[in-house]
């Protein structure tokens, strides 16, 4: 076995300025390191599996964004281990073409690593592949539970897991909502909607969990299959439990169609926690209207966060609006940004993409919180997945995604009404 590579702080490299192409501090690249990397004076050819057509398109877009905007960074400095690094883009919406690409990019393009993906399904099937042909895989923004759990020794997750999206469900639940509601959270009356793939349910079992062991009732909870053609029955389902709270799982889609569906049905609960990529985006603010006030998001690192908490947030916001002329959609393409930079330092300490010491490399990664623009630090386990990244709690406010809670991070206080319309509108709100 290779002994450890010696621990240090990334923290110089991460709190650099981050506009495009800005220089940065790179670490020395061990002497006469074994070349699993391109030959002397090649380019790094990095793939790159994301959903970037059809549902997924969106948000696997605004993800891939983020780390074109490292492998940028990176290039504008000097390139890894004094190469260029080359992005080879792969369109992956399902696990048949997760794999195929996976194939694809290790065989054909010769990659040296494996990133993506924004969609846990795409993550389990293209890090499969990887796995069995000894290729480095980075997973940036897929969350569910099981990505970590096969005991594969090439693989990284630097974004929170399904576990950290339930404790902060379980704490909203328990200590934001009674207070704002005006009950008590073992009065609280919890429904669970959910989508069937491996990041909905690994969400909802865990989230179902929590509240048990925090005394909070789940009264209902739904599954549904993957982009579904109508809630309108798990609506009626919830109204008839006379759910207060509803905690819902899902892609962008689901949640314009669970809307679309509460408004025919003129009835909606007291409070709505999402958990997913779709309660992110901006577009689904836009495309679901008024009715998206007040609306609570479990999600990645917004763009209203404490200074303190999330330093250089607003510089990468800022870099992003330069980049491609608009505002971000979404907190992926950040969560992205810092994760493809993790693994291109990696790289560089460990002076290789060879397997075991890339390993070493990432094990001995050690980056505190609160010192980048996400509020993550990073510190991996042994199964791969960085302990000290967390979701956090944020609510639709002004047609703004504003971080609530905790404290620390928190730029506004939670609101308790849940829509905008005018009293007498039509939508009945939860209760027996």
């Amino acid at each position: 076995m290779r002994p450890a590579a010696p621990r240090r702080s990334l923290l110089a490299m991460l709190a650099l300025p981050l506009a495009a192409g800005a220089a940065r501090a790179q670490a020395p690249a061990p002497q006469a390191a074994p070349q699993a990397a391109p030959p002397a004076g090649a380019e790094w050819r990095v793939g790159a599996i994301y959903p970037l057509s059809g549902a997924p398109g969106l948000l696997g877009d605004e993800s891939f964004r983020g780390l074109e905007m490292a492998v940028e960074e990176r290039n504008a400095a000097g390139g890894l281990l004094g190469r260029p690094v080359r992005l080879l883009r792969a369109d992956a919406t399902d696990q048949a073409a997760a794999v195929a690409e996976a194939r694809r990019l290790i065989g054909a393009e010769k990659v040296s690593l494996l990133v993506g993906s924004s969609d846990s399904a795409v993550s389990l099937a293209a890090s499969q592949a990887s796995d069995a042909q000894g290729i480095p895989y980075f997973e940036l923004g897929a969350a569910a539970e099981g990505l970590t759990e096969r005991g594969f020794r090439n693989f990284w997750r630097t974004c929170p897991r399904a576990a950290d999206f339930a404790g902060v469900a379980a704490e909203a639940v328990s200590s934001v909502l009674p207070s704002l509601l005006g009950r008590p959270r073992e009065a609280l009356r919890v429904g669970l909607l959910h989508e069937e793939g491996p990041y909905g349910s690994s969400i909802a079992e865990l989230q179902a969990m929590r509240l048990a062991e925090a005394g909070t009732p789940v009264v209902e909870r739904i599954p549904y299959p993957s982009r579904p053609a109508d809630l309108a029955p798990a609506v009626q389902r919830l109204r008839e439990a006379f759910v207060d709270v509803l905690l819902h799982a899902a892609g962008q889609n689901d949640v314009i169609l669970l809307f679309r569906n509460l408004r025919e049905a003129g009835w909606r609960p007291r409070a709505i926690i999402g958990s997913g990529g779709g309660y992110s985006l901006a577009d689904t603010a836009r495309a679901v209207g008024p009715a998206f006030e007040g609306v609570m998001n479990i999600g990645f690192t917004g763009f209203a966060i404490a200074d303190r908490t999330a330093p250089g947030n607003a510089a990468f916001a800022e870099a992003y609006k330069r980049r491609y002329g608009a505002d971000p959609r979404s907190g992926h393409s950040l969560a992205n940004f810092f994760g493809g930079r993790i693994a291109l330092d990696a790289v560089t300490r460990a002076g290789s993409a060879e397997k075991d010491r890339l390993r070493a490399a990432m094990l001995a990664t050690d980056v505190p919180e609160g010192t980048t623009p996400t509020g993550w630090g990073a510190a991996f386990d042994e199964r791969g997945q960085n302990t000290r990244a967390r979701p956090w709690l944020m609510q639709w406010q002004d047609g703004r995604l504003v971080t609530v809670h905790p404290e620390a991070a928190a730029v506004a206080m939670p609101r308790a009404r849940l829509g905008t319309d005018p009293p007498g509108n039509g939508a009945e709100r939860s209760g027996p």
